[in-house]
């Protein structure tokens, strides 16, 4: 047991001490003796970090007139027995109270005389308190420490801090119980949303004839296995969500966008506008047909994408653009020639010849079928303007229908306008009813564009507007087949050729003499 110096303050007129009641249950503040509570020594509790800075010598002490006091509280062990015996709580359930011997010494002035005090010193025993851990509050009264969070006793807390930890706690369990209802509502809602996803595309997929597209690669004999089937996840991230930046151009049957894919490959990609179900094992018929085209004349169909509401087909991209965009956008530092036009004419008449049949058409949908497969059904489609008109009526499609197609592009070719225009009058929208009209009405050089006027032969474009009219016959079976029309073109090239070499030769000749 430890020992300490104390002394009690009873200057009964002059000092107020602090009193502790019979029952321990209130701290009261009067003046006179008391025998409950003492302050802590005046002697060994001087701050001395302070002593050692301020006093060099002991005598020094004598002069000084305030010095700083360590003040300790304690209670007599008398009262401290007295105040649990009385008392159905104990000091000890939130206190920790240490037995210490004290020195008492006490200065009470009984006397008017100021100089007159009542001095006595005696020793005993004092309880000193502190809060255990986790408890704040006076240690010196009963459940004086009392416990902040109501976590660290058995005692009854006061009912306003049970409420308001009650309040707090249930305020953080709403919270964090919302934000996990938030984050799993939004999981579930990703999660619901991606299989909704998934069933969609295979929906869209077999409606869009992605069975029977698949069913043919599988069986073909290598001939159709360069074509392939996109994701729309591809598609989507290649076009930027076919974004209208990404636009090349529309058409009849739907638009033409540009996209690059993973590997860095610039493609066209062809969103349709509509396909009929009933439709859909025509389209797969040609889907599979033009995947066997490979033509340097001819753009090449890469794959198509059957998981979305409508199917997207996959073309190479052609950076230098279409012919309609040269030749009704035509500019002075790049004018499209009589020599070119020509040129393009023969080979795309070309290309229709070979082997198989093609749509001609402002990037629509090719609608083609090998000479060798015409137990394959399908039906033309694409801008209105080329279509053949016996198609109206027979709903067939022929060998003469690309030829009609064909006879429009040559016309366009030797005008410089549109198929369809809404600026010609009512009967003569169509450029090959208006070209018709002027071929009989002989004004024919009235509507031809004079960028072919200005550098071209005469005979040459009568030769190719005579065909051109023959491509029109709306009688199909008047009409010349691809093979005579190829020949024909290329007869044109040929005799400006031997016209060029002759011109040359007369020059050279001219010189030498």
């Amino acid at each position: 047991m430890s020992e300490v110096n104390m002394e009690e303050v009873v200057a009964k007129d002059e000092v107020e001490v602090v009193d502790v009641d019979e029952e321990a249950t209130t701290i009261m503040k009067t003046k006179g003796n008391t025998q409950h509570m003492v302050v802590g020594g005046a002697t060994q509790g001087q701050d001395q970090e302070w002593l050692r800075n301020n006093i060099d010598s002991p005598g020094k002490a004598q002069d000084l007139k305030h010095v700083p006091v360590l003040l300790d509280w304690g209670i007599f062990e008398s009262s401290f027995a007295r105040i649990e015996r009385n008392s159905s709580k104990s000091y000890t359930e939130t206190s920790d109270c240490r037995k210490v011997f004290a020195n008492i010494s006490t200065s009470t002035n009984t006397s008017t005389n100021a100089n007159f005090t009542n001095d006595m010193s005696y020793s005993t025993r004092v309880r000193q308190c502190s809060c255990r851990w986790g408890y704040e509050g006076n240690p010196y009264l009963l459940q004086g420490c009392q416990d902040p969070n109501c976590i660290n006793g058995s005692f009854d807390c006061d009912p306003h801090i049970k409420s308001k930890i009650t309040m707090v706690m249930l305020g953080i369990g709403i919270g964090f119980g919302g934000l996990f209802l938030l984050i799993g509502a939004w999981w579930l809602y990703i999660i619901v949303k991606r299989r909704k996803n998934i069933k969609l595309k295979e929906v869209n997929f077999k409606r869009n004839g992605g069975l029977l597209l698949q069913q043919q690669l599988t069986s073909s004999d290598g001939s159709v296995d360069r074509s392939k089937l996109f994701t729309s996840k591809e598609l989507d991230k290649a076009t930027d969500h076919f974004h209208t930046d990404r636009i090349l151009g529309q058409g009849g049957q739907g638009t033409v966008y540009k996209g690059m894919l993973t590997d860095g490959k610039i493609v066209a990609v062809k969103k349709s506008k509509a396909v009929d179900e009933w439709k859909i094992e025509e389209f797969i018929n040609e889907v599979a047909i033009l995947s066997q085209i490979n033509h340097r004349n001819v753009v090449k169909l890469l794959g198509c994408c059957l998981e979305t509401e409508v199917p997207l087909l996959v073309y190479e991209f052609i950076p230098n653009g279409t012919l309609l965009h040269y030749l009704h956008n035509q500019a002075e530092e790049f004018p499209l020639t009589w020599d070119m036009r020509l040129r393009i004419a023969t080979e795309v008449a070309g290309a229709l010849y070979e082997k198989y049949r093609a749509k001609v058409a402002d990037f629509g949908t090719s609608r083609s079928i090998a000479i060798d497969q015409t137990h394959v059904t399908t039906k033309v489609q694409g801008t209105f303007g080329y279509l053949d008109p016996e198609y109206f009526q027979s709903s067939q499609f022929t060998d003469k229908s690309d030829v009609y197609s064909f006879g429009v592009v040559l016309i366009e070719l030797l005008t410089g306008q549109k198929a369809i225009s809404s600026t010609r009058s009512q009967d003569n929208k169509s450029l090959a009813t208006h070209f018709i009209v002027s071929m009989v009405e002989n004004n024919l050089f009235d509507i031809l564009d004079p960028e072919v006027i200005k550098v071209s032969k005469k005979e040459e474009i009568m030769t190719v507007a005579n065909l051109a009219k023959r491509c029109l016959n709306l009688n199909g079976k008047e009409r010349p087949t691809m093979k005579e029309v190829a020949m024909v073109l290329e007869g044109i090239q040929a005799s400006q050729k031997e016209s060029n070499v002759q011109q040359n030769y007369e020059e050279v000749e001219n010189r030498v003499n």
